[in-house]
C-alpha cells in the first residue's frame, strides 16, 4: 500500500506498512544547493512492534540493516521491536509528557486543551535542551553507521518528529517543507491498540497528534537559547564543517 503526501509537499510517495502506520521515507525533499535528499536511505516510523511477515519482507527489500529506538525503557520492554536481521540501537528519551498528564489525571486535575498543548510545547523545548546529548548521538550514528536505517519511538511523531526535523534542517531543507513533513503524522498515524492510554478525548487528541506549535517551540528554543540552528548543529550536535559535509555527501544527491 502507499499514500501520497499533499501536493504542496516535495516528499515522494511514502510506503505504508500494515503493522506500522507512521512509517515513511524522509527522502525526496530539496536540500542544500538544490540537491535532493536521497530516497531509500533513512526512514522514520512508529514502534515497529506489530510488523507482519509482509512488512518484514518490505524492510528487507528496502535494505534496512538497523533501527534507532528513541523509546523509554518501559515502552521498549512492553513492546519489543526486535526484528531478525535488523540491528537495534537504543537512544532512550523517556516520555515525560505522558507521565505528567497521567499524574494530573490521577490527582483529579483535568488539563484543558490549551494546557495540554502547553505541556507538549514544553516537551519539545526539553528535546532541544535536555535531549541534546541523545540527538547528538543520533547524528553521530548517522555519520558512523551505514544506511538504509529506520528511526522510531512509540508513535513516531514527537521524539522521532524532532529528530527528522533536525536531520532535514542539517541537510538544508526549507523549514516550511520540514513542517509539512512533520504534519504528515496527522494523516498517517493510527493509534495503536497495543499502546493504552486513558483520559479525556480533548487531551488524547492533543497527545496523539502533532501541531506546528510543538515543533516551533523546539526551534524557538534553539534560536533563543543556543544562538540559532547553525550554532546548535555545530555545538550541541557536534556537527562542525567536516561532519556536515560528510552527512550531506552521504544523504544528498550529487
Amino acid at each position: 500500500m502507499s499514500i501520497t503526501p499533499p501536493s504542496s509537499s516535495p516528499a515522494p510517495i511514502s510506503r505504508l506498512l500494515q503493522g506500522a502506520s507512521n512509517f515513511r521515507d524522509i527522502g525526496g525533499h530539496v536540500g542544500l544547493d538544490g540537491r535532493r535528499v536521497r530516497p531509500g536511505r533513512v526512514f522514520r516510523s512508529d514502534h515497529l512492534a506489530a510488523l507482519t511477515p509482509d512488512d518484514l519482507s518490505v524492510l528487507r527489500g528496502l535494505g534496512v540493516t538497523h533501527r534507532i529506538d528513541f523509546r523509554g525503557v518501559a515502552e521498549s520492554t512492553a513492546l519489543p521491536a526486535e526484528v531478525e536481521g535488523i540491528g537495534s540501537f537504543a537512544l532512550t528519551i523517556e516520555p515525560t509528557v505522558v507521565h505528567r498528564v497521567q499524574a494530573m489525571l490521577q490527582q483529579g486535575q483535568e488539563p484543558t486543551e490549551a494546557e495540554t498543548v502547553a505541556l507538549m510545547c514544553q516537551t519539545y523545548q526539553s528535546f532541544a535542551r535536555e535531549g541534546a546529548p541523545v540527538y547528538a548521538r543520533f547524528f553521530r550514528h548517522l555519520l558512523e553507521q551505514p544506511t538504509p536505517l529506520v528511526f522510531h519511538c512509540t508513535a513516531g511523531k514527537d521524539r522521532t518528529g524532532f529528530a527528522a526535523a533536525l536531520l532535514l534542517s542539517a541537510l538544508g531543507v526549507n523549514h516550511d517543507h520540514i513542517l509539512q513533513d512533520y504534519l504528515l503524522t496527522n494523516q498517517l498515524y493510527v493509534r495503536s491498540p497495543l499502546v493504552a492510554m486513558h483520559g479525556p478525548a480533548h487531551v488524547l487528541d492533543v497527545l496523539w497528534g502533532v501541531q506546528p506549535a510543538f515543533l516551533d517551540a523546539a526551534f524557538h528554543t534553539i534560536q533563543n537559547e543556543f544562538g540559532g540552528l547553525h550554532a546548535y548543529l555545530e555545538g550541541p550536535m557536534g556537527l562542525g564543517a567536516p561532519e556536515l559535509q560528510h552527512l550531506r555527501r552521504a544523504l544528498l544527491e550529487a
